[in-house]
């Protein structure tokens, strides 16, 4: 197993993209990575676009992201919501600092953005949020995944496949 040992953090509120969340969090365990939900509250299940539920296992003021290798920022209508927490930018702006690999899928570039940490960046999103990543200073290219530096963007469900093929390859430290 490729990521046995490593441990990735992902976070999720309602609204949640259902795939965007769970075919990475899917992918990383299959290849032997640990993987936690952080949310707004402890052991509270939140609801995926489509109905899917996602149980958190730590409130956001309980992680530390010192004792995490990456992390995933899933799309759909929960960036909206996560953006507005000053501990989930917090710890964006931490894997950041450290360089650990930061996934982010459609929506996801929301939290970034108010993370503050997109200027001088590489990006893909979904087309929807392409003026929001050019305003924080990204240069966004229409592409399936694009990878700059520990930085993993993507722009929606059909891309997950080669999203989470790089994600892995920027994990693994290749």
């Amino acid at each position: 197993m490729k990521l046995a040992g490593k441990k990735v953090l992902s976070f999720v509120h309602e609204d949640f993209e259902d795939l965007e969340l769970w075919y990475p969090i899917h992918r990383l365990r299959e290849e032997g990575a640990t993987v936690d939900l952080a949310g707004e509250e402890a052991g509270f299940t939140y609801k995926g676009k489509y109905g899917v539920p996602a149980t958190s296992d730590f409130a956001f003021q309980d992680v530390d992201p010192k004792d995490y290798d990456a992390l995933l920022v899933p799309g759909g209508w929960a960036p909206d919501k996560l953006r507005r927490f000053p501990k989930v930018l917090a710890i964006v702006q931490h894997m950041e600092e450290q360089k650990k690999p930061i996934g982010q899928i459609c929506h996801a570039g929301w939290v970034l953005i108010s993370a503050k940490i997109l200027n001088g960046k590489t990006v893909t999103s979904t087309p929807g949020i392409r003026d929001d990543m050019e305003n924080a200073g990204a240069k966004w290219l229409d592409e399936a995944v694009v990878v700059d530096g520990h930085l993993v963007s993507s722009r929606r469900p059909p891309d997950l496949p080669d999203y989470m093929r790089a994600f892995i390859q920027v994990l693994e430290g290749k």
